[in-house]
């Protein structure tokens, strides 16, 4: 394999081929919005699972905001420990990124209902990752909806991130396309790594779900 993919769609065909042995499972492909969309919807064509979306964001460090120190979702909150800011801060951004969330689910849900998870095949997507903080966190809001399996599918991460999934005690699988020693960030082993836009992401959920999947479910 080449160390850089051609795209996002490109990266998902070739994780679904590493992922196959999952078609005719109960699977949901949940897709870390927005630039997981492209690589789940193409995982999830192959699998012919529904699609849909982590509706989590991550909680940035006061000083650093690329730095996780947990996530939020519109129902649930996990920080790390110990707590890396002060309790008003971690309130403001909790109301901050609900009211985002809570915009991004009135965009995404217009025409659908998210998947109910509990006791399904749970592969989380995304473009690639490079600390882990972020998915950690997303996994762990996952796992309370209390899926049978968490699989995490991604084409890139370094070394560090991947081991520090596999010992994550809600995670069951992690499959991982590159390792480079070399990583500095995701965007760099892809040719095209254009913004999704939520347009696109939208779109994207909705074209893939139009079919009739899992055992004659619909999204």
């Amino acid at each position: 394999m080449n160390n850089t993919f051609k795209n996002r769609t490109s990266a998902g065909i070739l994780l679904a081929k590493k992922l196959r042995r999952f078609k005719n499972k109960d699977v949901v492909v949940l897709a870390i919005p927005r630039g997981g969309l492209p690589l789940g919807a193409a995982v999830a064509r192959v699998l012919e699972a529904p699609l849909d979306v982590a509706l989590s964001k991550k909680i940035g460090h006061p000083y650093n905001k690329e730095y996780a120190i947990g996530a939020i979702s519109l129902d649930s909150r996990i920080l790390s420990t110990p707590i890396e800011a002060s309790e008003e801060y971690i309130e403001e951004e909790t109301k901050r990124i609900r009211k985002v969330l809570g915009h991004r689910r009135d965009q995404y849900y217009k025409n659908s209902q998210p998947q109910d998870l509990k006791d399904k095949v749970v592969i989380i997507v995304d473009d690639g990752i490079a600390t882990g903080n972020t998915m950690l966190a997303t996994i762990e809001l996952v796992h309370k909806m209390k899926p049978l399996i968490i699989i995490v599918a991604i084409p890139v991460a370094p070394c560090s991130a991947v081991e520090k999934l596999k010992i994550s005690p809600f995670v069951d699988e992690v499959v991982c396309l590159l390792t480079p020693n070399n990583f500095r960030a995701v965007g760099q082993f892809f040719d095209e790594f254009s913004t999704v836009t939520d347009e696109e992401a939208i779109r994207i959920l909705e074209e893939c779900n139009k079919t009739s999947f899992n055992h004659g479910k619909r999204f």
